[in-house]
């Protein structure tokens, strides 16, 4: 398991700060994990996660938008 910070969350996913922290907030995103003090990162394998179910939601509107 490893943890990536902002800005690696931010090459992953393409979304911006404010994006990341809002929709972890609205609970549609991996919320980070502390690592002390002010520090936090996010876990990778669940940040790639989201962008493969996101990859998914595109594909299965593309499928029924063909139907």
């Amino acid at each position: 398991m490893r943890i990536i910070r902002l800005k690696d969350v931010m090459a992953t996913t393409g979304l911006g700060r404010s994006s990341i922290y809002k929709y972890a907030q609205d609970g549609s995103f991996p919320k980070p994990v502390s690592l002390g003090g002010r520090s936090s990162g996010w876990v990778l394998d669940e940040v790639e996660e989201w962008v493969i179910e996101k990859i998914a939601q595109r594909d299965e509107k593309l499928r029924e938008e063909r139907k």
